[in-house]
């Protein structure tokens, strides 16, 4: 258990949780829940095990002894165990691969975005909260912005206020292949299960 206090301060905030909040939850103290993520206090067995509950996993996941694949606070997704994403509906030319694996509740929402050369009508906008990060891993991209529309090469990237109408084409020959990464302005999200409402 030497590193529980510090997971038990990190799975609180993944599910955007108050102390107070988590008191209500496992029937525990909000001045002992804080002891206990200050190691000032340590759990007895049947503590664990309402933390455990209270996050939705085991107690092995919880004190650190399942294996690293399967622990939230770390996660390592390969290159060939990203998760396609389902396109948005009418819009199958845009591919998409989630990067956060098995994290259920994240900050932040990165996947892979294999954009189309072409667009028989406008390219769509979905304008999300939040903010938004895009850095071309390969190939070369006309991204447009509201009304901003710039080309990025290869190690390029932007930053902007997803809010904005945005939306990402490939240009040239080769498939580019675009990371982007979406933050919410509500605070910690549950994992992505279909592809985001942006094609950016």
């Amino acid at each position: 258990m030497i590193h529980l206090p510090f997971r038990l301060r990190a799975l609180r905030r993944q599910h955007g949780l108050s102390l107070e909040q988590l008191a209500q939850r496992t029937g525990l103290t909000k001045s002992y829940l804080s002891k206990l993520e200050r190691a000032v206090s340590a759990p007895s067995i049947s503590t664990v095990v309402k933390l455990a509950q209270a996050y939705g996993m085991g107690v092995s996941q919880l004190i650190g002894e399942a294996d690293l694949d399967q622990d939230e606070s770390v996660c390592v997704v390969r290159r060939h165990d990203r998760m396609p994403l389902p396109s948005v509906a009418g819009h199958s030319a845009y591919r998409y691969e989630s990067m956060a694996g098995r994290r259920r509740f994240r900050l932040m929402d990165p996947f892979v975005i294999y954009p189309p050369h072409d667009q028989q009508q406008p390219a769509p906008t979905f304008p999300h909260g939040g903010e938004e990060f895009l850095f071309v891993i390969q190939g070369q991209v006309q991204v447009t912005i509201a009304e901003h529309s710039m080309t990025l090469e290869t190690g390029d990237s932007v930053y902007f206020d997803s809010e904005l109408p945005h939306s990402v084409l490939s240009l040239g020959d080769q498939q580019a292949q675009v990371l982007a990464v979406t933050c919410s302005d509500k605070g910690p999200t549950a994992g992505r299960r279909s592809a985001p409402d942006t094609q950016a």
